[in-house]
């Protein structure tokens, strides 16, 4: 019986998930039903839970997630003061006489917001609120817009200074700044891989994303260049100093947090735009978010000590130390299996509870940690994408034209997974990618 009670707590554990209880309090049930079946059993010893309150106090005084709120806020700020409203306005002025011009503008402000936030869902509605209906108005294909607004949003997964970094780096036990570093070249490469699938799109079906017309783009240069100057340079300025200071050493990915939030009010105050209401949305956002994730670790912990009490970690250790293949069998096994259950599990679920049971072998074998949390961090990338509980989908079928099926968003979004797992895929061909800018 010693040997099937922690394989069984994690079959149980999925099964309550995917029933639809919530994560968090299916972990911390689950963890104290097996935790007094095993001393019933003479397996388990009550006095391990004691070094659950010690845990739970490390939990809530994790300097490392204290930057999760900060960059949060930050992204609330920018999307309830419209300032990224005007970034897309902008942007799609400047291309919108190319072919194809609107979509690559939204891959490049979802590039911009992914860096300036790291917040998917403000990214997602900000795009899908007031890009979609303007490119459908000009005659562009229902799935192409769906799906290039719904992929640029998820940026915010892979380009720092994203959340899902902070919280692999906190899971992974490796520096913050070394994880977004990483992150950094893969990122930007996934976003031009968008723009370069919209042109190809745009060359080849012309009549899926067509030009603008000229009376839309034709603004004088004078003062094109002032929206330019007024519009994007300071969130230019503002995910330089964020993502230069960590990159440099000079703060911590908290404290860059902490600027960052700053920085945001300070726009939104330069623009006019600062107001209680946006101040209470932010916090608002900000305190629902923080306060899931903090119930989802405080879960994940209680689930992780009675696995661990249950020999569960050597069970895991040696199944996947002793896959064929070695370290490629562990990687195909690890990615297969964040893939599939990102079909019905959020990221942070995700992150809470596999990643701390990979990490071990993925030590044994030799992996680098941070090349290792980067493509894992470009997997997670497609949950918020893949059918039917995406994340993202739900984002945008919330401020969606009533002309956008459900089914065309979830068409819209297989060329972008593809893109993804060929991101993913040469990530694990060159990791220099990932490790080239960190070493």
């Amino acid at each position: 019986m010693e040997g099937i009670l922690a394989p069984l707590m994690f079959v149980v554990v999925f099964a309550i998930i995917f029933s639809g209880y919530p994560v968090a309090f299916a972990l911390g049930g689950a963890s104290l039903v097996f935790a007094f079946i095993g001393v019933e059993l003479g397996i388990f010893d009550w006095n391990l839970l004691y070094a659950m309150p010690e845990r739970i106090f490390g939990v809530m005084s994790n300097q490392v997630l204290l930057a999760v709120p900060f960059f949060i806020f930050m992204g609330l700020v920018l999307e309830k003061a419209k300032l990224a409203e005007d970034l897309l306005t902008t942007i799609g002025t400047l291309f919108g006489h190319m072919r194809g011009g609107l979509a690559l503008g939204v891959v490049v402000v979802g590039a911009m917001l992914a860096a300036a936030t790291g917040v998917v869902g403000a990214s997602v509605v900000a795009m899908g609120s007031i890009s979609l209906p303007v490119m459908l108005r000009y005659k562009y294909s229902a799935r192409l817009s769906s799906g290039v607004i719904l992929a640029s949003g998820t940026l915010g997964q892979i380009i720092p200074p994203s959340i899902v970094l902070v919280v692999l780096a906190d899971q992974l036990g490796i520096s913050v700044g070394d994880l977004f570093i990483g992150g950094l070249i893969p990122g930007l490469t996934l976003a031009a891989m968008y723009g370069i699938y919209v042109m190809v799109v745009a060359a080849v079906k012309p009549e899926a994303a067509p030009a603008l017309p000229a009376e839309m783009t034709d603004i004088p240069a004078k003062e094109l260049f002032r929206r330019v100057v007024v519009v994007l340079l300071p969130p230019l300025a503002l995910i330089l100093i964020v993502l230069g200071s960590i990159f440099a050493g000079v703060a911590t990915p908290t404290e860059a947090g902490a600027i960052g939030s700053v920085g945001a009010i300070g726009l939104a105050w330069a623009r006019g735009r600062m107001s209680w209401n946006v101040v209470s949305e932010a916090c608002v956002g900000t305190t629902k978010l923080t306060t899931m994730v903090m119930f989802l670790l405080i879960g994940s912990t209680a689930f992780a000590l009675v696995f661990r009490g249950l020999y569960g970690d050597i069970w895991i250790e040696d199944l996947l130390t002793g896959l064929p293949g070695g370290r490629i069998g562990l990687l195909l096994v690890a990615n297969l299996t964040i893939f599939i259950l990102g079909f019905f599990l959020d990221f942070f679920e995700i992150a809470f509870i596999i990643i701390p049971l990979l990490v071990p072998a993925a030590s044994l074998l030799g992996i680098d940690l941070v090349w290792f949390g980067v493509m894992i961090g470009m997997n997670l990338q497609t949950s918020f994408l893949t059918p039917p509980f995406g994340f993202a989908l739900f984002y945008l079928r919330g401020v969606a034209p009533p002309e956008v099926k459900t089914t065309d968003l979830y068409r819209a979004v297989i060329p972008f997974i593809v893109i993804q797992l060929i991101g993913l895929l040469l990530i694990i061909q060159w990791p220099a990618l990932v490790t080239g800018l960190v070493r």
